[in-house]
């Protein structure tokens, strides 16, 4: 069975507020631990009223002490956003609060535009080569190698497992040289993904956590009895792409039906593209899409993302993935 996980973004829906997103994201996470999801992760993002994940490490406290045995962690924190001394600080006592259950997934991203970027202070002007040494560094605390000279406290000896995050092919080659798992982000970047896996797995070098390559591919995921209601559950993510790939990212709005059908044909092709790593519909048919995915990808893990108003509509669409899912 390929195992199976959730990419939560903690959206904030028109008309909610952040603390009902977060009490929805404990719900959620509970849900998929009893559907048998092997983690939970939830994601960096500055800046955006629609996302109440930015405080990441603080969700992952919040979604671990609602759960009991789910791992849960980032996908990702975004790495050049802060010094790696104190993300070992945070994850370390995240491990020490919920040991064995704590994933580090990192990004090189920045997770915001640049003016946001500048409010939280990240040196703009830095080398982006650096993500490689800062992963080093990271693990270096983890390890208590010495390397540093310094004890990071918490953080020293913490079981925290650290995947490389990535929507290019940048992010394979760090993690097959670090010999680390990968995740790509396909689905909302789903151009370099073939050749991404490619790379990650023919250039792998086993390390000390991992003998042989460790592959997660990301998919999106909307179930419904029908094609028809799938369909139009749809249309929120579809307004919120549209409305970030317009410069103005809101609230996840409410569905609206033949909202896809309305728009200009570029917008259509747009989302056509950048959602093409998609499931919509029935569950035979998502059944079917699943599996030509998994076929395509042989990944080990997928990463369902499943963007629904509703949230009872969400936990719906899980039970349905999560079936799928297992039966593979």
């Amino acid at each position: 069975m390929t195992k199976f996980s959730l990419l939560d973004l903690v959206p904030v829906v028109e008309g909610g507020t952040v603390a009902t997103a977060l009490a929805n994201a404990a719900d959620l996470a509970q849900h998929c631990e009893k559907l048998g999801f092997t983690r939970y992760w939830v994601a960096e993002h500055h800046g955006m009223r629609g996302i109440a994940s930015a405080a990441t490490s603080v969700v992952i406290a919040h979604i671990a002490a609602a759960t009991q045995s789910i791992r849960v962690g980032s996908g990702g924190i975004m790495l050049p956003n802060h010094a790696p001394l104190v993300i070992a600080e945070q994850f370390g006592t995240l491990d020490a609060l919920y040991p064995g259950r704590i994933d580090l997934g990192i990004g090189r991203a920045p997770g915001s535009d640049q003016r946001v970027a500048t409010a939280i202070r990240r040196t703009l002007d830095s080398d982006p080569n650096a993500f490689p040494r800062d992963v080093m560094e990271l693990q270096s605390y983890f390890a208590d190698d010495g390397q540093t000279g310094i004890v990071a406290t918490p953080g020293a000896g913490a079981d925290v497992r650290l995947y490389i995050l990535g929507s290019s092919l940048y992010g394979a080659q760090v993690a097959a040289a670090l010999g680390l798992p990968f995740a790509f982000a396909s689905h909302f970047a789903p151009d370099m993904l073939d050749e991404a896996l490619h790379i990650y797995r023919s250039h792998f070098k086993p390390s000390a956590v991992l003998e042989a390559p460790y592959a997660m591919a990301a998919f999106n995921i909307i179930a419904a009895p029908t094609d028809s209601e799938a369909a139009y559950l749809a249309t929120s993510m579809q307004q919120s792409f549209v409305s970030l790939r317009s410069g103005n990212p809101r609230q996840m709005p409410p569905p609206a039906e033949g909202y896809y059908e309305s728009l200009p044909l570029q917008f259509q092709g747009m989302l056509d593209h950048v959602l093409s790593c998609s499931a919509i519909g029935e569950p035979e048919s998502v059944k079917t899409a699943v599996t030509a995915f998994v076929d395509r990808t042989k990944a080990d893990e997928i990463i369902v993302a499943c963007s629904i108003f509703d949230h009872e509509m969400r936990k719906r669409s899980l039970e349905f993935a999560a079936e799928i899912l297992t039966s593979h």
